[in-house]
C-alpha cells in the first residue's frame, strides 16, 4: 500500500489531464506533484505520462498502470467499506452513473430510504448516456450503471432489466391528452420536441419511424430531458420520456403522459449492472440490492 497515495495522484493527473489543475484540485503545488510523478516513474523504470505543450497524457505504459491503479484503490475501498460494516458503521461511498431519467425522482426516493438506514454512507450520482455511464464503469469511476438501451459491452454484467414502455409527455390541453394510449402516426402530425441521437429514447423512435417509412422532424432538440419536458408545457408540444423518470400529475396544470402503442413502439429495458468480475464495496453492493427490490416492487421486469 506504500504507492497509494501516488496512485491516487496519477489518477487525478490522468482525469485532469494537467498537473497543474491536478496539483490544486489535490491541494499541493505543481512542482512537488510533478516531482512525485517523476519519482514513481523512476521506480518503475519507464514514463507514464507524455509531456504535451498544454498538459500531460497517459502514455501505452500509463494506460496499462490506470486500470491497475484504479482496480487497486477499488479493492481499498472496498476493503475500507468492509472493515466499516465490521465495526458496525456502515460507511463507504456510492458511485452511480446513470441516464437523466433517474435523476428527477427515483434515485432520491432511493437514496434517501437508504441513507435514513445508513447516515455515514455518500453518495455521487452522474449523469451518462449509454456509452459514457457504460465506461465510467470499465475505469472505475463508478460502482453501478443505471442506463436505458444501453450499447451492451462484454464487461457490463447485468443486475436487473425492467420494461421501461415509451411515453409521449404533453400540456393538458393538448389534442391528444384525451386518449389514453396514443400510436405513433398520431405523434407524427404534431410538432415534436426530441433527445438528441445519442439517448435510447431517440433512438427507438427513430426505429419505430424508420420502420413505417416515416421520419422524425423535431422541432427542438436538447441533451437535457428537463429541458424538453418543460418545453413541452411551453408551447403544447410532444416530448418523450419513459415511466421512471415521470412524477403522476398533481395539479391540473400539470403535464401529462400517455403510453405509445407498443405495437409502434417497443418497449425499450432500463438494466442495472456493475463491472464483470469485479467484488463492489459493501455500501454499493447493498445499495445494489435496494434498487433490485425497488424495481421488483414497481416496475415489470423484461
Amino acid at each position: 500500500m506504500r504507492h497509494l497515495l501516488t496512485y491516487r495522484y496519477i489518477d487525478a493527473i490522468s482525469k485532469a489531464g494537467s498537473i497543474r489543475q491536478a496539483a490544486e484540485a489535490l491541494n499541493i503545488t505543481p512542482s512537488a506533484l510533478n516531482r512525485r510523478v517523476q519519482a514513481f516513474e523512476e521506480e518503475l523504470g519507464t514514463p507514464v505520462f507524455e509531456r504535451l505543450p498544454r498538459g500531460v497524457r497517459l502514455n501505452t505504459v500509463g494506460e496499462l498502470l490506470i486500470q491497475h491503479i484504479r482496480s487497486q484503490i477499488s479493492d481499498i475501498e472496498r476493503l475500507k467499506s468492509k472493515i466499516a460494516d465490521l465495526e458496525g458503521i456502515r460507511r463507504g461511498h456510492v458511485p452511480i452513473a446513470c441516464s437523466q431519467a433517474l435523476l428527477p425522482y427515483f434515485l432520491p426516493r432511493q437514496i434517501t430510504a437508504y441513507r435514513t438506514e445508513h447516515p455515514a454512507v455518500t453518495f455521487s450520482v452522474l449523469p451518462r448516456d449509454r456509452t459514457a455511464a457504460e465506461q465510467a464503469l470499465l475505469d472505475y469511476s463508478c460502482d453501478l450503471a443505471l442506463v436505458f438501451e444501453p450499447v451492451r459491452l462484454a464487461e457490463f454484467q447485468t443486475l436487473a432489466v425492467v420494461r421501461q414502455p415509451v411515453h409521449a409527455v404533453m400540456a393538458p390541453d393538448h389534442p391528444l391528452a384525451e386518449r389514453e394510449s396514443l400510436r405513433l402516426r398520431d405523434c407524427l402530425r404534431h410538432p415534436l420536441c426530441l433527445p438528441t441521437a445519442p439517448y435510447g429514447v431517440r433512438q427507438l423512435l427513430e426505429q419505430a419511424a424508420a420502420a413505417k417509412g416515416q421520419a422524425l422532424t423535431p422541432l427542438v432538440q436538447s441533451d437535457s430531458f428537463e429541458f424538453l419536458r418543460h418545453y413541452a408545457r411551453a408551447e403544447r408540444i410532444l416530448a418523450f420520456h419513459i415511466p421512471i423518470g415521470l412524477e403522476p400529475p398533481r395539479h391540473p396544470e400539470d403535464l401529462v403522459s400517455r403510453p405509445i402503442d407498443e405495437r409502434d413502439v417497443p418497449a425499450g429495458l432500463l438494466l442495472l449492472g456493475q463491472l464483470r468480475h469485479r467484488a463492489l464495496p459493501v455500501a454499493s453492493a447493498r445499495f445494489a440490492d435496494r434498487l433490485l427490490t425497488a424495481f421488483q416492487a414497481e416496475f415489470e421486469a423484461a
